[in-house]
């Protein structure tokens, strides 16, 4: 019988291993298992439900019917635009004003823009050692691949260094030589799958070495924010090393609602790009449109009005901060309680002070994840490595994680 799928789309999984480990957690659970389900990268409360925003559910509902009934402008509502350039560099107005913008179904969505946008088919993007699987995803069906540099540095006595710029500076260096062009993934704060948060100091010294490249090749470097929302300290606090820079490196912005106002289903996001040439924004705002248009056409412009709404109206963008902000202590609860325990069961595992995710090193992560899976814990095996979404875990589960882990 004839296959009429092209040859190198034969053979694909038909799920995403992280959904379908969560499918199972969840079929055991209903079976009336006792399950610790830390897979899926959504913040649950304690009651093991959805954590949502009351009032950005709010701002969702008082959409008007034509608002959810009418077409969005392919790039985006442009007070959409104007209100997420605003949010993703609140307090540096010279970034501001050389950025420009395309609505996206999530911060998913900017990925797969820049991917299409600042690399030719057959190049590699470059990230982290540990990156969000998906990346891997996006490239294949963009037709690029993925490469990687170590993320942490390598310490004597089996210790987690810090963010390993000397691999990356290498990498690009590389990068550059092969194909003459680079695109580099930051997944910065909160990183998924690690946890980390870079320093200052390693924010300074990731600019320098980007410049230094930039210099004598297209650099361009993607900021992925999904979950600054979460972060232990200001996410903006690492701008200012980036205004020095835009000159002579790209800088891009995966803007993404889903995690920040707790609506996932509502697939807002956008792609922003810093380009202080009047000309080569234009030329970069059509082109974000131009594959807008050539992928999902426009965006729903409910999901952008409602976004738009909670970024701008004082009252309610006021509000909806209070919420997320008890959220926030939800988050830091797991985090403090997952910090204790661990250390003292000889866990290894990157620096760890917000966000959704923590990773555990492991020799041999499949076999722990399958082991762990039969006492009704679920985590997602990753190649030398667990990840942990204690996003999904009540702090009263935590030291039965750790137990699990350390086993």
């Amino acid at each position: 019988m004839t296959t009429h799928l092209i040859p190198s789309h034969q053979g694909r999984p038909s799920d995403d291993p992280i959904f379908a480990l969560n499918s199972e957690a969840t079929a055991r659970q209903k079976n009336g298992e006792s399950i610790i389900n830390a897979t899926v990268g959504a913040l649950m409360g304690d009651d093991g439900k959805l954590a949502i925003l009351p009032s950005a559910a709010r701002a969702v509902r008082e959409v008007s019917e034509a608002d959810w009934a009418a077409y969005a402008p392919i790039a985006g509502t442009p007070d959409f635009l104007r209100a997420v350039i605003g949010d993703a560099f609140a307090g540096h107005a010279a970034l501001q004003g050389c950025a420009v913008a395309s609505a996206t179904p999530g911060g998913t969505g900017a990925l797969r823009h820049a991917i299409a946008n600042y690399l030719e088919a057959g190049q590699a993007l470059l990230t982290t050692s540990f990156f969000w699987g998906p990346y891997q995803t996006l490239a294949d069906e963009c037709e690029r691949k993925v490469k990687t540099f170590a993320m942490f540095e390598a310490k004597s006595g089996g210790e987690v260094g810090g963010f390993d710029v000397g691999a990356l500076d290498r990498a690009l260096g590389e990068t550059l030589a092969e194909q003459g062009r680079a695109l580099i993934f930051i997944n910065d704060p909160c990183h998924n799958p690690t946890g980390y948060s870079m320093s200052a100091s390693e924010w300074r010294d990731v600019a320098a070495c980007l410049s230094a490249h930039g210099r004598r090749a297209p650099v361009t470097v993607l900021l992925d924010t999904a979950y600054s929302a979460y972060a232990a300290t200001d996410p903006r606090e690492h701008l200012g090393v980036l205004e020095p820079i835009v000159d002579h490196v790209g800088v891009l912005v995966a803007w993404s609602a889903s995690k920040a106002f707790t609506h996932y289903g509502l697939r807002v996001g956008a792609l922003i790009a810093l380009e202080p040439d009047a000309r080569d924004r234009a030329m970069t705002d059509a082109a974000l449109s131009y594959s807008c248009r050539g992928t999902w056409s426009n965006c729903s412009r409910g999901g952008l009005r409602a976004i738009t709404q909670l970024l701008t109206d004082e009252s309610l963008s006021a509000s909806v901060t209070r919420e997320r902000e008890t959220l926030k202590a939800l988050l830091t609860t797991r985090v403090e309680a997952f910090n204790r325990d661990a250390r003292s069961a000889g866990l290894r595992y990157p620096r760890y002070e917000g966000g959704f995710f923590v990773t555990v090193f492991h020799d041999d992560p499949q076999r722990k994840a399958a082991q762990m899976r039969e006492r009704g814990v679920f985590v997602v095996p990753q190649k030398g490595a667990l990840r942990v979404a204690l996003c999904g875990v009540a702090a009263r589960d935590v030291p039965r994680l750790i137990e699990a882990l350390a086993d």
